[in-house]
């Protein structure tokens, strides 16, 4: 007798764990026979975490006076599903070992890469290649920035003096900047 009730008590602590005693799985309202028969459902949803970048362009230093530094700012938008809005950013170049350079098929030249958690900046703290930024928080309410802040972080390139004048007049160099957003 004492076997059989530890093997009861073994089989519904199974059941328990596994999630059939769970107020869930017993949700359901089922309905009576009767002139009319009402039901009931618990309907439960849930997504996974998420970030979207939006709002870049390609950025073109076309005839940059080599003695001027050169620096493209942007506002773009970045949004993150979670509760805090909290996302990283991590740049790299098409360079060797990702580095920022741009390229004419002989020489390299390096560009730096800002990142600022707001729009409307002109400088923004240094990304190093690869590395992720410290945690930011995105003001976007949505994912392309169509209503709300049109925009919520600038993004900054720059090319030094000091880089523009070992460049050659009438050579194009072009490089590649990939950017991703990791929610947080």
């Amino acid at each position: 007798m004492k076997s059989q009730s530890m093997r009861r008590g073994v089989l519904l602590g199974a059941i328990l764990a596994s999630g059939f005693g769970s107020s869930q799985a017993l949700a359901a309202s089922q309905g009576t026979l009767g002139a009319t028969s009402t039901g009931s459902v618990t309907i439960t949803a849930s997504v996974p975490t998420r970030a979207r970048l939006t709002g870049l362009s390609d950025v073109a230093f076309t005839n940059q006076d080599p003695a001027t530094l050169a620096s493209d700012a942007q506002d773009v938008c970045v949004w993150s599903n979670t509760a805090t809005k909290a996302y990283t950013i991590t740049a790299t170049g098409s360079g060797t070992a990702s580095a920022f350079t741009l390229s004419d098929g002989t020489t390299t030249v390096p560009y730096s890469v800002e990142w600022a958690a707001s729009s409307g900046q002109t400088t923004g703290a240094a990304l190093a290649t690869g590395t992720a930024s410290a945690s930011l928080t995105s003001t976007a309410t949505n994912q392309s920035c169509t209503s709300g802040p049109a925009a919520s972080a600038s993004l900054v390139v720059e090319i030094a003096t000091a880089d523009l004048g070992t460049m050659s007049a009438g050579n194009s160099y072009t490089g590649t900047l990939t950017l991703l957003v990791t929610p947080q």
